[in-house]
Formats: C-alpha cells, structure tokens, sequence
C-alpha cells in the first residue's frame, strides 16, 4: 500500500495519461479486430491454357484483371460483410464466376473486390452492377467490361482483337492497340470517353456525342474522318480502315489522344 500511495502523491498525472493510452489502444485494437471480422479472404488458382476464358457476373465491387507471364488463373476475392458466396466453376477451358446465381434470393449481400490474374492471351469477359471495371495486358481474342448502372472502366496495353466497353454513368478509358480486323465499340449514357491508341492507326470511325456535340480528334483530326449531323457524329476512315470502331456517348464527351 506505501508503494501505490508514493505513486498517487508524486507521480499522479503519467498515471492517467498511461490510462488513457491503454484505453486507446484497446479501442484501436477492437476496431483492428472488427475490420477484420467484417471482410473475408477468398483465393483460388487454376491451371489454363494459352487461350482460357475468364467469364465473371459480379452484383457490385471493383473488378481488376491483369495479365501475366503464366499458365495460370489466380483468383483473389475480398468479401466485405454479409459474406457473398463464391462457388466458381472451370468447364470445357472457361473459368465462371457468378455471384448472382451464387447468392440468388439473399439481398443483403456486400460488395466483392476481386483481384485476378490470367495468362496475356486470354479471353476476359466481366460484368457487374455497380463498380469499377479495370483489364490491363491481354492480348487475347477479347476484352469485354461492362457495368449495368454507375463505376468507371479502365483498359490499359490491351491488344485484344474484340473489345467492347459500356456502362451507366461512369468514364471509359481505353489505351491498347487496333487489330486489323478487330472490332471495337465503346458506349456510356453519361461520363468521359477517352481513347488513346498510336498515331497512324487504321480504323472505321463512327462516334456519336448526340447530347453534347463533344467530339475532340486530337492528332487524329487529319484524318479522312468528318463531322456530320450538325457536328453530333464523326464518321469516316484514318489509314486503311482495316478495324471498326463504334463510340456512343449520350451525355459525355468523346476524345482521342495519341499513345
């Protein structure tokens, strides 16, 4: 009893600040644990081919897909709380995951956050509701992103034969290379629609702004391609036209820019 009353009457304020910081440390630490309790892990890799196929439905979540140097699918999910449920399938060299059949009746689930990575020359199909769609280094057949409400879409060193992008309200940024013979078709009911693809490569344009007329060319205005419909649509070729490129912005802008 001596020894706690010396420290009550000669040392009493470190006493309290040594309370409080243990007080805050606790409440750091319950939070720490909270957060964790609240988001789940989900990981999965499978062996693929040269050409897999990733086919993807998420409700809402951001999507990233890249792709690496081998033969490989792995799939990272972070599943904040309530916990979706993943049950993905690998049939006939397609990889599916479909967390609306998955979670079917259950409208309470949380956001799902994936992070996956395919082979370069793989085919990547993604969809979802709501969030942001990012694919960056295939060179496959095809990259399609497609978000039904509101999310951004982000296409980086792509290089596929067929791309297509659209979403709700959101930007669409696309920076890759035109296949000749490829098909490309960007479209957006309201947000900014950026395409960025070397000097010098060939394509049939049509890209349509009806609302906002705003259509910039950047180092592609001297090209073969004209505005038409009181400035609401620019049609026509730069090279040789060998690919097709189809913009539809209803509310947004359209513009080019050299890579």
């Amino acid at each position: 009893m001596p020894i706690f009353a010396s420290l009550n009457s000669h040392n009493p304020r470190p006493l309290g600040v040594l309370t409080t910081a243990a007080c805050l440390l606790i409440l750091l630490a319950a939070g720490t644990v909270a957060d964790a309790a609240a988001q789940k892990r989900f990981t999965r890799t499978y062996p693929a081919g040269q050409n897999v196929r990733l086919q993807l439905l998420n409700r809402s979540g951001t999507v990233t897909v890249e792709g690496w140097n081998r033969q490989e699918v792995s799939i990272s999910a972070f599943l904040e709380a309530p916990a979706a449920s993943i049950e993905p399938q690998s049939l006939s060299g397609t990889i599916y995951i479909n967390l609306v059949r998955d979670n079917q009746g259950r409208p309470d689930v949380g956001s799902v956050n994936f992070l996956i990575r395919v082979p370069f020359e793989s085919f990547v199909d993604i969809e979802t509701k709501i969030g942001n769609l990012s694919v960056t280094n295939i060179r496959g057949g095809l990259v399609r992103a497609h978000i039904t409400t509101e999310g951004d879409i982000t296409l980086t060193n792509i290089e596929a034969d067929n791309v297509s992008a659209q979403n709700g309200i959101g930007d669409i940024f696309f920076d890759g290379v035109f296949q000749p013979n490829g098909n490309y078709r960007f479209a957006s009911i309201s947000g900014n629609i950026n395409i960025r693809i070397p000097l010098g490569s060939s394509f049939r344009l049509v890209a349509t702004a009806p609302s906002t007329r705003n259509i910039s060319l950047g180092s592609f205005s001297g090209e073969n391609l004209r505005f038409v419909s009181d400035g609401r649509r620019v049609a026509g070729t730069a090279g040789d036209g060998s690919a097709t490129l189809t913009i539809t912005n209803q509310r947004g802008s359209i513009s080019f820019f050299r890579r």
